[in-house]
């Protein structure tokens, strides 16, 4: 027993000793048996970056990994869009459903923050009252992350139409920022489940924008961006109407959609050579 002890700290090290930068942290993960664990730590591991131990009989994982490339949200992140919850991050129902029936665990009940402040009786004192009106503003901030994020995106496509690579790997930064600054936890439940499935693509976007004055390969990735943005902004609520709009010449004719708060079309893939060509396909209000 001694020598089997010594051998899992052994590896343990052995592990740990390839990431750089390691940091190690324990955090709950619910499931129910051997193959979710297979599950689970397949979809938290990345060679030299992360590992994940996760132990069926506690339900906690240990997670290590590089700081500098990844963090603790993004793996539970990963883990949550294979079926499993953390007490941070919810599975998608869909995929939860298509578990093994051995691997369908418990779910923790987990009510949206508005959920609950519909419970506040009409005969509760003014100090309650008082609660909820600060619960209420903590989702309104909430709430006002993802439309940083909106504005941003907004200002990377009005420095395309402009044409003006600079302007565009700018915006391109801060809208990298933006999104950093999003905590996933913090958001409602519909749009905590959008956010969770496009953060990573439109992070890598938007770096990709960022790091090139090449207004072409700007445009390029604009695309993909402009996707996923339309499928966030689709579950999330803006104070104005959003105009979906497209371009039916970019990408040799295969074209191309992007999101506009004016209806007015002002096309970001070819700038002042065809200001206006596209038209409005959709109003998310």
């Amino acid at each position: 027993m001694k020598i089997m002890i010594a051998i899992i700290v052994l590896l343990s090290t052995t592990i740990n000793a390839q990431i750089k930068n390691a940091k190690t942290e324990n955090i709950k993960v619910y499931g129910n048996c051997g193959m979710c664990e297979t599950t689970i730590e397949k979809a938290g591991n990345i060679k030299k970056i992360a590992t994940v131990d996760w132990n069926q009989e506690t339900q906690m994982a240990t997670i290590t990994y590089d700081a500098t490339k990844t963090n603790q949200e993004e793996i539970l992140q990963r883990i949550a869009l294979v079926g499993y919850d953390s007490d941070h991050f919810l599975a998608p129902d869909d995929v939860y459903s298509n578990l093994h029936g051995c691997c369908q665990y418990e779910r923790v009940a987990k009510v949206p923050a508005k959920a609950v402040t519909t419970t506040i009786a009409n005969n509760e004192d003014h100090s309650k009252h008082s609660n909820h009106v600060e619960t209420n503003s903590t989702i309104h901030q909430n709430d006002h992350q993802v439309k940083s994020v909106f504005e941003n995106y907004f200002l990377v496509k009005d420095a395309l139409i402009a044409s003006n690579g600079n302007n565009t790997a700018a915006a391109a930064k801060e809208l990298i920022s933006t999104i950093n600054n999003v905590k996933m936890d913090k958001l409602e439940m519909e749009v905590h489940m959008a956010w969770m499935s496009v953060v990573n693509t439109i992070k890598k976007d938007a770096e990709n924008i960022a790091t090139t004055k090449d207004i072409k390969i700007q445009r390029d990735h604009f695309t993909t961006l402009s996707k996923d943005m339309y499928a966030l902004i689709k579950v999330s609520k803006y104070e104005t109407p959003v105009y979906y709009q497209f371009c039916p010449m970019f990408n040799e004719g295969t074209g191309a959609n992007w999101l506009s708060k004016e209806n007015a079309i002002k096309n970001p893939y070819y700038g002042s050579m065809m200001l206006s060509c596209g038209k409005t396909v959709e109003t998310i209000k």
